[in-house]
């Protein structure tokens, strides 16, 4: 096959070389084991920089379809290799898995500086302006969760997006932002006066606090989630198998 894109088309770059290699995995050598041609050799064959197919790269590998062993190369995926980002869901995907439609109580944008935990977790410096976005949602008829999330600075977000909108779709399709990797921190509390208020209940109730450190297929920081959850309403289930 050849491989070319077309740096006149209105189709941005990235795209091409995404759906270029798509094709390029369909063919028997690939399908076979070999490995594809580095990111560099690639970049320099189309002439265009290796980010443009470094982010094509990692949208596949994302998916599933290829598997990156640094210092050895990039080759496609066996037919059974299951992902931690295929196991890892979206709190909606995680609700539409269980049946439950989820509803946006109320929403807010604001931009605030970084503490030492954000900063730190960023890597920014400490007091940087950062992208702070809050969630009330829950079911039709009463909210049950509160998410607080930032963004890094990286990403460009402006605050004037339609956070009603999947997250982690406006970050893919807006920004060619993927995530890949979710780490927690999981923990029972009280409410205390804000949160309490928040979630419509008293300020001594018990939540569960679950803490989110989102990152991209490169190992970089997208997002800090912090979300309270109604004890009375909500079960973190956990399934192991050896």
């Amino acid at each position: 096959m050849k491989i070319v894109i077309d740096h006149k088309s209105l189709v941005p770059l990235h795209a091409q070389v995404e759906a270029l290699v798509r094709e390029m995995i369909k063919q028997p050598e690939y399908r076979n084991g070999a490995f594809l041609p580095n990111e560099m050799s690639l970049a320099n064959q189309l002439g265009i920089s290796r980010n443009t197919v470094r982010q094509a790269f990692n949208k596949l590998v994302y998916e599933g379809l290829l598997v990156r062993k640094k210092g050895v190369g990039t080759r496609v995926a066996d037919s059974n290799v299951n992902t931690r980002a295929q196991n890892w869901l979206s709190f909606s995907q995680e609700m539409r898995g269980a049946g439950i439609e989820i509803i946006n109580f109320d929403l807010k944008i604001s931009w605030t500086e970084s503490d030492d935990k954000i900063s730190m977790f960023f890597d920014i410096p400490l007091g940087k302006k950062i992208l702070k976005l809050e969630r009330l949602r829950g079911r039709d008829n009463y909210p049950f969760v509160y998410f607080v999330s930032y963004f890094h600075p990286r990403i460009g977000l402006t605050g004037d997006e339609d956070f009603n909108r999947p997250l982690y779709e406006i970050l893919e399709k807006d920004y060619s932002v993927i995530v890949k990797l979710s780490k927690e921190e999981i923990c029972a509390g009280l409410a205390g006066e804000e949160i309490g208020n928040t979630l419509g209940i008293g300020s001594d109730k018990p939540i569960l606090i679950r803490k989110r450190f989102v990152y991209d297929p490169g190992g970089r920081p997208v997002e800090y989630n912090l979300g309270y959850y109604r004890a009375d309403s909500f079960t973190y289930t956990i399934e192991s198998e050896r």
